[in-house]
C-alpha cells in the first residue's frame, strides 16, 4: 500500500534515485562529480598557453607549459630524488602531528584543569610564525631532516587537536549518561561513543594538516637544506630557472593532493554514515522536496 504524506513520497524517490545511482556506470558518475575541476584546469592551461605564447609574457617571469614540462621530462629523476625527501619528511611529520594531537585532545577533553594549562599554550605556539622559528631548529637539530619533520609537525599539530577537541566533545551528554548508567567504563565509551562520533570532524582536520605538513617540510627546507623540493625552489630561484621552480611547485602541489585524497578515501571506509557521505542522489532529492 502506497502512503500519500510528504514522508512516504520523499522515501519513494529517495529509493528510485538510489536505484538509479547503482545503475549508472562508474565511469558516469565520476565523470558527474570531477567534471567541474577538470574543466577548470583545462582553462587554466589554456590561458597558461596563451598568455606566454601570445601575450608577450617573458619566459624569465612565467614560463610556458612546453617549458615546464621540459624541466619535468629532463630532470625526472633529480625531481623524483627531491620529491621523495620531502614525501618523507611530511608523512613523518604528519603522523607524529596526529599522534601527539589525538592524544592532547584527549588529555583535555577528560582533564578541564589540563585543557586550561595547556590550551593557552598550543595557541601561542600556533601563532608564532614557523618560518621565524625553523633557524633555532636548524641550531638545535642541525641540518638533517630532524628540522623539516618538526617545522611539518607544528604546522600540522593545530588542526588535528583542534578538530579532535570539537569532535570528541559532540557527543549528547544524555548518550553519555546513559552509557554510565549502562554499566560502561571511560575506555569503553571512548572507543564505542567518542570516537566513532569524533571521526567526521577529525578527518577533516586530518585533511587541512596533512597540506600543511607539507608546507611545514618545505619551510624547513627552505631555511637549510641541501635536498628537498624546498631546495630545490630555492636553488631554481637563485638561477632565475623559472621553469624549474615552476616544476617544483606544481610537485609540491600535488603531493599535498594527494595526501588529502588518501585521507578521503578513508573517510569514505570510516564513516560511510556520515551526511557528508550522502550520494548525489538523496541530496537531488531533498532539493526537489
Amino acid at each position: 500500500m502506497t502512503t500519500d504524506t510528504p514522508l512516504g513520497a520523499t522515501a519513494t524517490l529517495a529509493t528510485a534515485a538510489a536505484d538509479r545511482e547503482r545503475r549508472t556506470p562508474a565511469f558516469v558518475r565520476w565523470w558527474q562529480r570531477s567534471w567541474h575541476p577538470i574543466v577548470f584546469l583545462v582553462v587554466v592551461l589554456v590561458a597558461w598557453w596563451v598568455a606566454t605564447e601570445f601575450a608577450g609574457v617573458p619566459p624569465y617571469l612565467i614560463p610556458s607549459p612546453s617549458d615546464t614540462w621540459a624541466a619535468f621530462s629532463d630532470n625526472a629523476t633529480y625531481l623524483a630524488d627531491h620529491t621523495w625527501v620531502t614525501t618523507y619528511e611530511t608523512i613523518i611529520g604528519f603522523v607524529i602531528a596526529v599522534v601527539i594531537g589525538v592524544l592532547v585532545a584527549v588529555v583535555m577533553v577528560y582533564s578541564s584543569g589540563l585543557e586550561k594549562t595547556l590550551y593557552p599554550i598550543i595557541l601561542f605556539a600556533q601563532v608564532i610564525p614557523k618560518i621565524a622559528i625553523a633557524p633555532l631548529f636548524i641550531v638545535w637539530l642541525g641540518f638533517g631532516m630532524g628540522p623539516k619533520i618538526l617545522v611539518a609537525v607544528l604546522m600540522a599539530f593545530f588542526p588535528v587537536v583542534i578538530s579532535a577537541l570539537s569532535g570528541l566533545r559532540s557527543v549528547d551528554p544524555e548518550i553519555l549518561e546513559l552509557t554510565s548508567t549502562m554499566g560502561a567504563g571511560r575506555i569503553k565509551t571512548f572507543l564505542k561513543v567518542r570516537l566513532p562520533a569524533a571521526l567526521p570532524e577529525l578527518l577533516s582536520g586530518l585533511k587541512v594538516a596533512a597540506t600543511l605538513a607539507v608546507t611545514g617540510a618545505v619551510v624547513g627546507e627552505f631555511v637549510g637544506a641541501n635536498e628537498g623540493l624546498g631546495y630545490v625552489i630555492l636553488a631554481a630561484n637563485g638561477r632565475i630557472d623559472t621553469a624549474m621552480l615552476f616544476a617544483a611547485l606544481i610537485i609540491m602541489s600535488l603531493l599535498g593532493v594527494v595526501l588529502f585524497a588518501i585521507i578521503q578515501i578513508a573517510e569514505r571506509f570510516l564513516i560511510p554514515w556520515h551526511a557528508s557521505r550522502r550520494g548525489t542522489g538523496s541530496s537531488t532529492v531533498q532539493a526537489g522536496v
